[in-house]
């Protein structure tokens, strides 16, 4: 990497100084909602199409209107965290996606819901890939193309927006961020020769500009052109771009530099606003052209025109998660860190505000954060704005926030401008550097010419003379030959002339014949008859040998044809079996799909034959109108539950407004046990509600449904007061009224008389709420309710199975904070109690419920090191291994995987088993 200095080439205080630029506007539809709804620079755009002459550059810097582009909002949903889907395990979502249709349902309540539309609707299992596609990359096109961008993430803290803009995915390449898929494109696609790539990275925190490449330089100001509006910062680090590698490498060391602290909403909660800004200068090519004068007939005056520079700033804003005090819990120095980052958020909103409802004057001076989105909210930059949310219905105010500043961005509309120049000082030092090499070129041609044409005469010079020496031997070599050929012929004429007289000289060749006075002509006619045999016999064998071949073809001809048949019946049979396979599963859905209707018709008869018999009976007391009206509306409310579940919710507001909390809580004390049934009914749909359990309270509801539990022997009595009492138990001042009114004690008593699973159900639920408190742990465990708890195991009902393992988890995640914070020492009380063997049986139990509380419970009883001992001699250490590799969810397997690293006791045993870890 390479520091850019300030003042040096052509850039001085981080801004690139010319004598001309240009604005072109971008060519889109002017129509804002198309031009969203389209990508934002075409493929045809600027990029691709960037040939034209001076005239129409000029031309196109008169028209400074740009382009109208509104701010692109996208909302992305976080998943569950571990907490939620054990806090919020009985409570529905707050929100609901509706991707299909770019549309969000926020719920109000079970019964009604606010629906928001935006540019892009995220779901929970969307990629970072497809986030950057859809949320960053027409900015980063638009950057590359020469305009202004910005990509925002807001949001409360801890719904994700590090991780969906800065994550650097070393591990797991498919987790990459946006600020890194954004570097990779544009690295893609500029060439270093002509282009380059200045990144500088900030931080605003408490309204301090610092920079986290140079921490000592914590004073950055911040300046504004007062012709063009560009706001810029001087003294901030340019760091030079030249690959992937580098900038990693400087977003860990901004990452290190940044202030971050821990919350209760999050481990890692940022503290200050994050600044990426990226500049990109790139040279247009194809925009050279000749301009030709003719003064001769061979005289032509050539210019040049000064190459052309296009200039875009990308700025990738990671804002500090918005919080409640009350709910993070910040106090001291995290205080008031946590105020200046809301004033902070408050301004941006309120310019944001006055920009969608074209107010008169934007307040952009309230803040250094917005004076630094100047340019992205009302200027001429591209925006896109990604707005995380959680799922969990205790945020919900604070994600209905969040929609709504989306919804106010939506209306926010950017003028874009094409930014161009024209780079006369690199044109004048390329005409110096050019005419530089060809006056040292020709000089080095002329010096070669003439040593080229020396060098030929002296050659030619030489080769004459060696040409003609060379004749001069050939042709004595030639004469030397010829006559020793003639010599030689002579002598072979004469050799063979007395060779010829020798021979006519000699005697006769004798006659050669057989004894019997026969030629040899006989014996030549034997051999050949013999050879005709011989000839005849290869004849036949050949032919016997052409027919076996003939046999032998036509066999492997009929054995092909049959395992072509063969093969033909086999591919028959198999979709035939996928078929019967297919038709069994279609079988074995529709099955379950009829025994679940039936299971819902037998408890709706079940439910109709109670409801007749209790239409029997009516009240002839003085309160029979009050009890008639409970009656009554109890009996509209269970004919609609079938229907709408919100028809049965609006039933009882209603039966709330009409008869009034005291007379129904009056009603629990009737000596009628039909009425005290209805009426504890009431009271427990009631409680569902968060809005009315401080009501019912108050009203001494909960002490009536504890004397419920202790007077009454009505198991229908039992299990619905123990419900309410679980709903009321969600409340932590509500836990620690049940304890001090001895509601444990009630509940264990209850729980040893009930062998009902609904019942059980209930009263687990519960102690498990009661066990989420680190103030209660010790008085619990005291008055029973860990007996109580584990004494539940005995009904294996997977509902109540589930319970009792939902609140083993909550008491260990308590002894476990109470441990690490030095207020707890010694084994873990659930050991103590005999706990231990049943979780490590139910580690790997085929319920998902189950198993999920009781693999957490595992990860937090290891997290204390007294335990460590008992848990390897009950063989919870095999477990947790399989835990840490097996899990299905990364949350629990990354716990199961880091207690073990950080336990000397589990390193020692699982280095003496030699497990490989």
């Amino acid at each position: 990497m390479r520091m850019a200095t300030s003042g040096g080439g052509n850039y001085r205080n981080g801004t690139y100084r010319s004598s001309l630029k240009v604005d072109k506007p971008l060519s889109l539809n002017s129509n804002p909602k198309s031009s969203v709804k389209s990508k934002p620079v075409p493929s045809s755009g600027p990029r691709r199409n960037s040939t034209g002459s001076l005239g129409a550059a000029t031309g196109a810097a008169k028209d400074d209107a740009g382009v109208p582009g509104r701010v692109r909002v996208a909302v992305r949903l976080r998943p569950r965290i571990a907490e939620e889907s054990v806090g919020d395990a009985d409570f529905a979502d707050c929100v609901e996606l509706q991707p299909e249709l770019k549309r969000l349902k926020l719920r109000k309540n079970n019964w009604d819901s606010d629906t928001y539309e935006f540019d892009e609707v995220l779901t929970e299992f969307a990629s970072q890939k497809r986030v950057y596609e859809v949320v960053a990359k027409p900015v980063v096109e638009s950057v590359l193309d020469g305009y202004n961008g910005t990509i925002m993430a807001y949001g409360q803290t801890g719904t994700g927006k590090t991780y969906t803009l800065g994550r650097l995915g070393e591990e797991d390449t498919a987790a990459r961020g946006i600020m890194v898929r954004a570097m990779e494109d544009i690295l893609a696609d500029i060439s270093f020769e002509t282009d380059s790539v200045l990144v500088s990275y900030l931080q605003l925190y408490m309204e301090t500009i610092q920079d986290l490449l140079d921490p000592p330089n914590d004073n950055i100001s911040i300046v504004e052109d007062p012709k063009t509006g560009d706001v810029s910062l001087p003294g901030a680090s340019l760091v030079e771009i030249r690959n992937q590698k580098s900038f990693l490498e400087l977003l860990r060391v901004g990452e290190a530099h940044r202030f971050a602290a821990n919350t209760k909403l999050n481990t890692e909660s940022s503290r200050s606003h994050a600044i990426l800004m990226v500049h990109v200068k790139r040279s247009v090519k194809g925009r050279q052209s000749v301009l030709s004068t003719d003064n001769g007939a061979n005289s032509h005056l050539k210019m040049l025109k000064p190459p052309l520079v296009r200039k875009g700033k990308l700025v990738v804003v990671d804002l500090a998660g918005s919080e409640r005090i009350d709910k993070s819990g910040s106090e001291g120095h995290a205080l008031e860190e946590a105020k200046s980052i809301n004033l902070s958020l408050s301004a941006l909103g309120k310019c944001i505000n006055a920009l969608a409802e074209n107010s008169a004057h934007v307040p952009v001076r309230d803040s250094k954060l917005t004076r630094l989105l100047k340019d992205s909210f009302g200027g001429t930059a591209r925006t896109s704005l990604v707005i995380t949310i959680g799922p969990s219905p205790r945020h919900r105010g604070e994600t209905a926030s969040t929609i709504m500043f989306g919804q106010r961005a939506m209306k926010v509309e950017n003028m874009l401008k094409l930014k161009e120049e024209f780079d006369y000082k690199s044109l004048s030092r390329r005409l110096d550097i050019q005419l530089d090499k060809l006056i040292a070129e020709h000089e080095r041609q002329q010096k070669a010419f003439e040593d080229e044409i020396e060098r030929i005469s002296i050659e030619a010079q030489t080769q004459i003379s060696e040409v003609e020496r060379n004749y001069e031997e050939a042709l004595e070599k030639e004469r030397l030959k010829y006559q020793k050929d003639y010599m030689e012929s002579i002598k072979k004429l004469e050799e063979q002339l007395v060779k010829n007289q020798q021979k006519h000289g000699n005697e006769k060749v004798p006659v050669r014949l057989k004894d019997d006075g026969s030629a040899l002509t006989s014996n030549t006619e034997s051999s050949k008859v013999s050879a005709v045999e011989e000839v005849a016999e290869l004849k036949k064998v050949l032919q016997k040998e052409s027919l076996l071949r003939k046999a032998a073809e036509e066999e492997v001809n009929s054995l092909k044809s049959q395992l072509a048949q063969c093969r033909r019946s086999e591919a028959s049979g198999n979709s035939d079996i996928l078929k019967l396979r297919k038709m069994l599963e279609d079988e074995a859905r529709q099955k379950e799909k009829l025994e679940g209707e039936i299971a819902i018709l037998h408890g709706q008869l079940l439910q109709l034959s109670f409801e007749a018999d209790e239409t029997r009976r009516r009240l002839d007391r003085g309160g029979s109108e009050v009890s008639g009206a409970l009656d009554s509306l109890i009996s509209q409310v269970k004919l609609q539950q079938h229907d709408s579940t919100n028809g049965e919710k609006a039933s009882f507001a209603k039966l709330f407004e009409q008869v009034g909390l005291q007379k129904i809580l009056s009603l629990l004390e009737a000596e009628d046990a039909d009425v005290r049934i209805h009426a504890v009914k009431v009271v427990a749909n009631l409680a569902a509600e968060e809005t009315n359990q401080g009501k019912i309270v108050e009203a001494g509801g909960l002490t009536s449904l504890l004397m419920l539990l202790r007077s009454s022997e009505d198991e229908t009595i039992h299990r619905v007061a123990a419900g309410a009492i679980a709903n009321l138990a969600m409340n932590e001042t509500n836990q620690e009224l049940i304890m001090a009114q001895g509601g444990i004690g009630l509940l264990s008593t209850t729980a040893a008389n009930a062998d009902d699973p609904q019942t059980l159900r209930m009263v687990a639920g519960a102690i498990a709420n009661l066990c989420g408190n680190d103030k209660l742990q010790m008085k619990l465990r005291g008055e029973g309710g860990i007996k109580a708890l584990l004494g539940m195991i005995r009904c294996r009902h997977a509902d109540v199975l589930a319970q009792v393992a939902r609140g083993i988890a909550n008491f260990a995640k308590c002894e476990s904070r109470a441990s690490t914070q030095g207020n707890k020492t010694g084994r873990s009380l659930l050991i103590e109690d005999g706990a231990l063997p049943w979780i490590v049986q139910n580690a790997n139990n085929e319920a998902s419920p189950i198993r999920r509380h009781i693999e957490l419970a595992l990860c937090h009883l290891a997290q204390h090191e007294a335990n460590a001992k008992d848990m390897i001699s009950g063989g919870a250490l095999w477990e947790l291994v399989r835990v840490s590799r097996d899990c299905s969810r990364e949350d629990i397997r990354t716990l199961a995987h880091r207690t073990l690293t950080a336990s000397p006791t589990f390193q020692a045993e699982m280095r003496r088993l030699r497990i490989d870890y």
